[in-house]
This record gives structure tokens, sequence and C-alpha cells, in this order.
């Protein structure tokens, strides 16, 4: 379960990469934009998810 730890801070680097990915195409007028910016979004939530649901694994192991 120590690998819980770290896997979070992946849905933060895959939601830098897509909010540059979303600017750079908002300077170029013939692609879109917002998926980028939705799967961005998309992760930075999967991101506090993650981070709650590892916070409340580790606070449940630490009543047992």
């Amino acid at each position: 379960m120590k690998y819980l730890q770290f896997t979070q801070y992946i849905y933060l680097i895959f939601a830098t990469f897509f909010i540059y990915d979303g600017i750079a195409k908002m300077n170029n007028a013939e692609e879109s934009y917002l998926l980028s910016f939705g799967i961005g979004a998309v992760c930075i939530f999967m991101f506090f998810f993650r981070r709650s649901f590892f916070n409340k694994a580790k606070n449940r192991n630490n009543n047992v």
C-alpha cells in the first residue's frame, strides 16, 4: 500500500501536461483546447479524490 502514497502525484503531473497542452492549443485557432482543459480538471479532481481516499485508509489502519 506504500505505492498509493506516490500514485496520487501522477495525476498532478498529467494535469500540468494537459493544462500546458490546452494553453498551447489555445494559441493555435485550428485546434480544440477545451478537451485538454477538461482532462486537466479531471486529473486535478482525481488527485484530491485519491488523496482523501489514502488519508481515510491510513486513518482506518491506525485505528485498528
